[in-house]
C-alpha cells in the first residue's frame, strides 16, 4: 500500500495546509511527522517558552489527527537521519515538507533532497502568503525596500486556501516518542495550537486595528504572532479572511502580514543577515555590560523602556510598538550592538521568528533594508504618543503604579522619587558620548 510521509516544520496546522494535502492526494497512508531536533539550537526550540509553546502545539496536532482516524508521529534526532530513517521502514514513495527560509533549512531541505533524492517534495507558499522569490525587480533575487515589494505582492497571484482532510490514515506499526513537558521561562506564556489560534482569530475583531494597534495600553493588536511562527495560523488564509472582510482595519492586518512576507523573501536570499549587517556602515558599538544587563533587566530608568523589557519576560511576548522602542533604546541611545539585542529577544519570545526578529532588528539599527539609517525613536517622545496616560508603564512597572498620569514617564522630575532606577544615561547625550556616533 503507498504510504507518504509529512514532515512537519513550521506548518504546525491541519487547515490551509497544502504539504498534508498534498501527501494525502498520493497515499493511501501517511505519516504524520515531526522530529524534535536539538540541531535548531538556541534560535529554535531550545527555547523555554518556545519549547512550552510547541508542546502545546504537538499535543494539539495529534488530537486533531486523531480526530481524523490519524496520529501525529514524533521523533528525537536529526531532521534528515530521521525522515530518511522512516522513509525506509515505511518504503514512502514521497516525503512532503514546507519550503523554509532561514539557513538552517536551506541546509536542511538540501541534505533532505541528497538523501531522499526524487521522493522529496517540497512546498513553497505554505509558512508566507506569497513565496520568498515569487515577485522580485528586474535582475535581482528579492525586495530590498518594502513599498515596492508591497505594490509587486498585492499584484501577484496567490495560492487560494485549502480545507482541513477529513480522514488521515496512518500506517499502525510506525512508532514514535512521547513529546516532553517543558516549564516556561515566562509565567504569563500563551497557549499554543491550532485550536487556540483559530480561538483567538474568532474572537479578535479586525474593527478599529488602524487605530489601535499602536496603543500600548490598549493592546488592540491580534497576537496572532506566535501562531503564525508556529505555523498554527495559515498566513494565506488570514490574508483571505481579512480581505473577506474588509475596511481600513482589514487593510492595516494585511499590512503587516505583507511586512512578515517581506522579510521572509529577504531573509531567504540573504541568509547570513541573521547575524551580519544587511547594509554594513562601519558602526563601532559601545560595549557595556552592565547598561546591558540594566535593558534586559527592564531597569534603565526610562519607564516606558522597562515596561516593555518586563513585558518581555513575564508574557513571552511584547507590544509591537514596545519592540521597536526598546530596540532604538538599545541600538540607538545606548550604541549596543543590536545582535546582543537580538539575542537577548530570541531567548524569550515565544515567536521567536529569525526573520522577522532579526530583520526589524536591522531595521531600527539602521544595518537592515531602512533606507533611513540615522532614524532614532526617544522614548519619551514614544510614551507621550502610544501611552499618553501612562497606564501601559503602571501595569508593568509596579515601583510607579502610585504616580498618577502621563507624570510616570518622567519620575526623575517627582518631588519625592520612588523606588526606581535613575536613568543610565541622558537622552541628549545618547549615542553620542564618548564617540558613539557614526
Amino acid at each position: 500500500m503507498p504510504v507518504s510521509i509529512v514532515l512537519f516544520t513550521q506548518d504546525l496546522r491541519l487547515h490551509d495546509n497544502p504539504v498534508l494535502r498534498a501527501a494525502l492526494a498520493e497515499a493511501e497512508e501517511v505519516v504524520p511527522l515531526f522530529v524534535l531536533d536539538e540541531g535548531v539550537g538556541a534560535t529554535g526550540f531550545a527555547v523555554p517558552n518556545r519549547a512550552a509553546f510547541l508542546a502545546d502545539c504537538l499535543a494539539d496536532l495529534d488530537a486533531g489527527l486523531r480526530a481524523r482516524g490519524g496520529r501525529l508521529v514524533v521523533r528525537r534526532g536529526e531532521a534528515v537521519a530521521e525522515t530518511r530513517r522512516l522513509a525506509e521502514e515505511t518504503g514512502a514513495a514521497g516525503v512532503h515538507v514546507a519550503a523554509g527560509v532561514s539557513g538552517f533549512a536551506q541546509r536542511r531541505e538540501a541534505r533532505l533532497r541528497e538523501a531522499l533524492g526524487g521522493r522529496l517534495r517540497v512546498h513553497d507558499a505554505v509558512l508566507t502568503a506569497l513565496a520568498p522569490g515569487a515577485v522580485a525587480p528586474a535582475g535581482k533575487d528579492h525586495y530590498a525596500v518594502f513599498t515596492p515589494y508591497s505594490r509587486a505582492w498585492r499584484q501577484a497571484d496567490r495560492r487560494a486556501p485549502v480545507a482541513a482532510p477529513h480522514s488521515v490514515r496512518v500506517p499502525g506499526q510506525v512508532r514514535g516518542v512521547a513529546v516532553p513537558a517543558v516549564r516556561p521561562d515566562s509565567p504569563g506564556l500563551m497557549a499554543g495550537g491550532e485550536s487556540e489560534g483559530r480561538r483567538r482569530w474568532g474572537r479578535w475583531s479586525l474593527d478599529g486595528y488602524q487605530e489601535q494597534h499602536d496603543d500600548l495600553a490598549g493592546d488592540g493588536t491580534s497576537r496572532l504572532s506566535p501562531y503564525l511562527h508556529f505555523g498554527c495560523l495559515s498566513a494565506a488564509e488570514l490574508v483571505a479572511l481579512a480581505e473577506r472582510r474588509g475596511g481600513p482595519g482589514a487593510e492595516a492586518f494585511v499590512r503587516q502580514l505583507v511586512w512578515r512576507d517581506f522579510h521572509h523573501q529577504v531573509l531567504a536570499a540573504r541568509p547570513d543577515a541573521a547575524r551580519a549587517d544587511y547594509r554594513p556602515r562601519a558602526d563601532r558599538w559601545h560595549r557595556d555590560a552592565d547598561e546591558l544587563a540594566a535593558w534586559r533587566e527592564g531597569r534603565t530608568g526610562y519607564p516606558i523602556v522597562d515596561a516593555g523589557m518586563r513585558q518581555l519576560a513575564a508574557e513571552g511576548w511584547m507590544h509591537n510598538r514596545a519592540r521597536l522602542l526598546t530596540a532604538s533604546f538599545l541600538a540607538k541611545t545606548l550604541y549596543l550592538d543590536w545582535r546582543a539585542g537580538a539575542a537577548h529577544f530570541l531567548s524569550l519570545l515565544v515567536d521567536g521568528d529569525v526573520a522577522n526578529n532579526q530583520l526589524n532588528w536591522q531595521w531600527v539599527a539602521g544595518t537592515g533594508t531602512d533606507t533611513r539609517p540615522n532614524r532614532v525613536l526617544n522614548p519619551l517622545a514614544q510614551a507621550r504618543r502610544f501611552d499618553p496616560r501612562g497606564d501601559y508603564v503602571r501595569r508593568w512597572v509596579p515601583e510607579l503604579a502610585s504616580v498618577a498620569g502621563a507624570a510616570v514617564h518622567r519620575p526623575w522630575l517627582l518631588p519625592e522619587r520612588p523606588d526606581y532606577p535613575a536613568p543610565i544615561v541622558g537622552l541628549d547625550e545618547g549615542r553620542f558620548e564618548h564617540g558613539r556616533g557614526r
